[in-house]
């Protein structure tokens, strides 16, 4: 079900708390209203929606992924990009990594250790920066 965007930074500048598996059809919910908002919207987390939980969707090459707890434990290649949001208006500048390894959950809650490159890395630490409470 699609569910709308939320844009209080009060709220969206707290940590979010680790999810688990009965925060799936939250998980359902953020791929719907992301895939409700494809044309201006490549990734989005669960504070997004107002759900404090520690779950991303993210457009990854063409096909869309859903991780919960994801967590970077690796990162290289450090550059300047900017970026937009939908909770929040217009873009800012950020640093960002080419490259990161990322441990996280999938739907079924195994635990997974996954490098990802370019565009979809940066997608990443968007999103993770989000359930961290922090805002670009």
């Amino acid at each position: 079900m699609e569910r709308p965007i939320m844009k209080d930074p009060i709220f969206l500048a707290q940590k979010s708390a680790p999810a688990s598996a009965e925060d799936l059809p939250v998980a359902k919910d953020l791929l719907d209203t992301l895939i409700a908002h494809k044309d201006g919207c490549v990734g989005m987390a669960a504070n997004m929606i107002g759900v404090a939980r520690r779950v991303i969707v993210f457009d990854n090459d063409g096909s869309y992924m859903v991780m919960l707890n994801p967590e970077i434990v690796k990162a290289s290649g450090s550059y300047e990009a900017e970026e937009g949001c939908l909770s929040l208006t217009g873009v800012r500048r950020t640093k960002r990594y080419r490259s990161i390894k990322v441990r996280y959950q999938n739907e079924a809650m195994q635990l997974r250790l996954k490098t990802f490159t370019g565009f979809p890395a940066q997608i990443i630490q968007h999103e993770i920066d989000h359930c961290n409470g922090i805002l670009i």
